[in-house]
């Protein structure tokens, strides 16, 4: 048996760097396909695209014992590693769903090991938590989720309206983060967790070798990891910057 952990959570909050991550993983070839595969508004898409049948419903035992087969395949991607991303807000509804397929009351991290095995942790956190509520209130607005490294769309509308400044919704949203960064820390420290934490500003600024840590804990060349081009672009543009400036001038 190996002694490095054959699957790994991403645990993070939207804007953490947490979709760079998964794709580099992804396309590496060796680490599974990580995605947020128990985000409930996803769950009937996932199912209807693993051919999993939602005959009675997609709250159901049958369903839930279908579905986490179907997710082990697709996020292990034809490797021997399974990769998951979670944020904190579907960590709930991950532990009931495992709860009906294995028939029994546990903590969420017995019911993650119980289905996917002994899981290396990572938490992706971002320092800078208003430049992170501005990216996700323009990601809102617009659509747009995240462009590939060409500029091209990778997730979200290729045609857009103009982002238009909401100093509630950011201050809302930012409450929002700060909290779910509060809710995963306790969350380690109340199951006695370590995890690998990793911070955007460090992710995005060297890839590589954010990859190349998750790899040296996962027992995978570091190589690869230090070879691979990064897929993803940078968002955050002068508007991003005056809509940060001016919510600061306003709740100075």
């Amino acid at each position: 048996m190996s002694q490095f952990p054959q699957a790994y959570l991403i645990c993070g909050t939207p804007r953490s760097g947490s979709t760079l991550i998964c794709e580099m993983l992804y396309r590496s070839g060796v680490a599974g396909r990580p995605n947020s595969y128990f985000r409930e508004v996803d769950i009937a898409h996932w199912a209807e695209d693993w051919g999993v049948s939602p005959a009675e419903g997609i709250d159901t035992p049958a369903f839930d014992r279908a579905y986490l087969a179907a997710m082990r395949e697709a996020g292990r991607a034809g490797t021997g590693i399974f990769g998951l991303r979670v944020m904190y807000s579907s960590l709930a509804d991950a532990g009931r769903r495992l709860a009906r397929v294995f028939g029994r009351a546990d903590t969420v991290p017995a019911q993650l090991e119980a289905a996917f095995g002994p899981l290396l942790y990572i938490h992706l956190s971002r320092g800078d938590k208003l430049g992170q509520a501005v990216s996700l209130v323009r990601a809102e607005q617009t659509g747009l989720w995240h462009l590939n490294a060409d500029g091209s769309v990778l997730e979200g509308a290729e045609e857009r309206p103009e982002p238009v400044y909401d100093g509630q919704r950011i201050a809302a949203v930012l409450a929002d983060l700060e909290a779910d960064d509060r809710a995963w820390d306790a969350f380690f420290a109340g199951h006695g967790i370590t995890p690998l934490r990793l911070i955007y500003e460090g992710v995005t600024a060297t890839p590589q070798r954010a990859l190349a840590e998750i790899f040296a804990r996962l027992g995978l060349d570091e190589g690869i990891a230090l070879a691979m081009a990064v897929p993803t672009a940078k968002m955050a543009d002068a508007t991003s910057r005056e809509w940060v400036e001016r919510f600061r001038r306003e709740n100075a």
